[in-house]
């Protein structure tokens, strides 16, 4: 019984090679530039016709926040401190403008930084892209019903991890689009929406490096029949969004603020109470 279960995980493990041998292959452009794998019938450039409507849109409704906070802050009076500077609102003003428009090469920059990042990551940890997979099934066949379970699992988690992948490169595809829009945060002095927006952008492309680094470590090890280590890797990769968001907490603008406020009012009670006692 115990050999028909894993020559039956054998054979699963062999047609899931031929799939697997190329997967993790340019991962990282593909995560940053989804939008070049992704064709539509016409074969236009989804990014740029996207970017391109709602960038019209964000420039719209940053221009009429504008004059909407100029009216109701120096006419009205009914907003905002009316002393302070015009020039601070035309600043962020322009800010807001500065930041719809040039946010496609910055993003060209960050993202030729992260990949050369990870190259370099990958090339001080020795990890290779020439797999010998068909040398590890041969191996694993070799060392019992157990092993052949973790390598089942091992690759499991290789393919949730890939389309992990894929649906990190669409997140960062529409963060990239909706950049436009965010920017209308900017008008703030809290910085709105765009303070959280950038945050989950850094978030999502750090993950993106911490995963390629864990899930071609965990590959590594494996091959080397360090099964319970490349295990780990590979589930820790597949965890990585989950982790750093504990370190990594994205806030709506202003909320630390209020919190702060809050914490302050506090203890200024406290000691006037004790003041009092």
């Amino acid at each position: 019984m115990e050999v028909l279960l894993v020559l039956l995980i054998v054979a699963l493990l062999n047609g899931a090679i031929a799939y697997i041998n190329d997967l993790l292959t340019g991962i990282v452009p593909m995560t940053l530039y989804a939008e070049q794998y992704m064709t539509t019938v016409s074969g236009s450039n989804i990014a740029a016709t996207l970017f391109n409507i709602l960038f019209g849109f964000g420039v719209s409704l940053i221009v009429l926040k504008f004059l909407k906070k100029g009216f109701e802050t120096y006419i009205l009076w009914s907003d905002g401190d009316a002393d302070e500077e015009p020039l601070s609102l035309l600043t962020n003003f322009f800010k807001a403008l500065a930041v719809a428009v040039c946010f496609p090469t910055l993003y060209k920059w960050m993202a030729d930084i992260v990949e050369d990042m990870t190259s370099q990551l990958l090339t001080a940890i020795g990890v290779t892209t020439n797999y010998g997979w068909q040398a590890w099934v041969n191996g694993i066949s070799t060392m019992g019903l157990v092993t052949a379970i973790f390598g089942l699992i091992f690759i499991i988690c290789y393919f949730m991890l890939y389309f992990q992948f894929l649906m990190r490169g669409l997140e960062i595809f529409i963060l990239r689009v909706g950049v436009p829009l965010a920017c209308v945060g900017l008008l703030d002095n809290d910085k709105g929406v765009f303070k959280a927006y950038l945050n989950k952008f850094f978030q999502s492309m750090l993950a993106v490096v911490v995963q390629i680094v864990l899930s071609k470590l965990g590959v590594g090890l494996m091959l080397n029949m360090h099964v319970f280590w490349g295990l780990a890797c590979m589930m820790l990769a597949i965890r990585t969004p989950r982790f750093l968001q504990d370190f990594l907490i994205t806030t709506g603008g202003g909320g630390g603020g209020v919190i702060n406020n809050v914490y302050h009012s506090v203890r200024l009670i406290g000691m006037a109470q004790k003041l009092t006692k």
